[in-house]
């Protein structure tokens, strides 16, 4: 069988495991793998990569100091192994490693892929494996994401202790009920990008009010980290945060009208369900 997902010499063997190498594997280092990749970097160099881009997996490598191989190693020789395949890859990307897997007993698989249940994962990969199911945001490179987690009622704690420490770098983790995973992931998941088109449309406006380019950027980038940092340490709820800015007759309220004649959190709530649909039927695909 050729393999898409990494690179085989021919002459080896996919059903010998060898010893446990590498605390971390990583199939597939597409923005979210790789963004994942360099968070561990920072708490261990024991990490394999692959992908079905060989050229993708050897940059990254250089970049965090690490090593690079093909699937079938990384089945064979990691402890966790990210399973950061899109969803509809998965079960022919886990049909190239079963043999090897199948060969385990102390692996455990971490699965980033929207609306793929435990059940899901292990069906595919043909055992009852140890599962984390990870919905991590793309802050995690900078060290500031959310990473929803959720786990096979086989793990012990020592094994998540150990992951949660390891990825400690990545940003804040979360222990969320698995049947919460969907609706988890469309509000941190996906809601980065919904917060980069506000801060367009922030910047935007001060742009055609006369500030330069850059300029406008960079303040509403720094606005919307103090606000959300605010609101973060203040134990007022949302709404008493607004009136606290918005003085009567001035022009914040002014501003804030607009937004809500625009119905702007409605707009914002309906992505957020419409991103959680989406998560549920890629979860029946």
């Amino acid at each position: 069988m050729n393999l898409k997902f990494g690179f085989l010499n021919n002459n080896d063997d996919p059903t010998h495991v060898r010893a446990i190498n590498y605390r971390f594997g990583f199939i597939g280092v597409g923005n979210m793998g790789s963004a994942l990749a360099k968070a561990a970097s920072k708490s261990t160099k024991q990490i394999l990569l692959c992908d079905h881009e060989a050229s993708k997996a050897a940059d990254l490598s250089r970049q965090i100091g690490c090593e690079f191989g093909d699937s079938r190693s990384v089945a064979a020789e990691c402890e966790y192994i990210f399973l950061g395949v899109k969803p509809q890859m998965m079960a022919e990307m886990l049909e190239e490693i079963k043999a090897t897997l199948a060969k385990r007993k102390d692996v455990i698989l971490v699965s980033i892929a929207a609306g793929l249940s435990i059940d899901t994962i292990r069906r595919m990969a043909g055992g009852r494996y140890k599962v984390i199911r990870i919905m991590p945001n793309i802050p995690v490179e900078v060290g500031e994401g959310e990473i929803l987690y959720t786990t096979s009622d086989n793990i012990s704690k020592v094994d998540i202790g150990r992951f949660l420490n390891l990825m400690k770098h990545a940003g804040h983790l979360t222990g969320i009920d698995e049947d919460l995973m969907d609706a988890g992931c469309s509000v941190s998941g996906c809601g980065p990008a919904f917060v980069y088109k506000f801060v367009r449309g922030l910047a935007q406006g001060g742009i055609e009010a006369g500030i330069d380019r850059e300029t406008s950027i960079a303040l509403a980038i720094q606005t919307v980290v103090g606000a959300a940092k605010l609101l973060e340490l203040n134990s007022d709820d949302i709404d008493n945060m607004v009136r606290k800015v918005c003085s009567p007759g001035g022009s914040t309220i002014e501003g804030v009208k607009k937004l809500d004649e625009a119905g702007m959190e409605k707009a914002v709530t309906d992505a957020v369900i419409a991103a959680y649909q989406r998560n549920i039927e890629l979860g029946k695909a």
